[in-house]
């Protein structure tokens, strides 16, 4: 899927200022990317690897 079709949308923990903007979308896996360089690498992930990642940011560990 290309990143036109993706409905990406602006962390609600990035900056106001252009600064820190982590976008995501999602279908059957959840796509992060660096809003400032939409077409350079990104992350891919499972339902799963997204919940442990956010517990893990979160301070969340287990």
């Amino acid at each position: 899927m290309s990143t036109t079709e993706q409905a990406w949308f602006k962390s609600s923990y990035s900056g106001s200022e252009g600064d820190n903007c982590v976008e995501v979308a999602v279908d059957h896996t959840i796509h992060v990317r660096d809003s400032k360089q939409r077409e350079g690498g990104r992350l891919a992930l499972s339902p799963t690897a997204w919940v442990a990642f956010i517990n893990y940011a979160a301070g969340n560990q287990n």
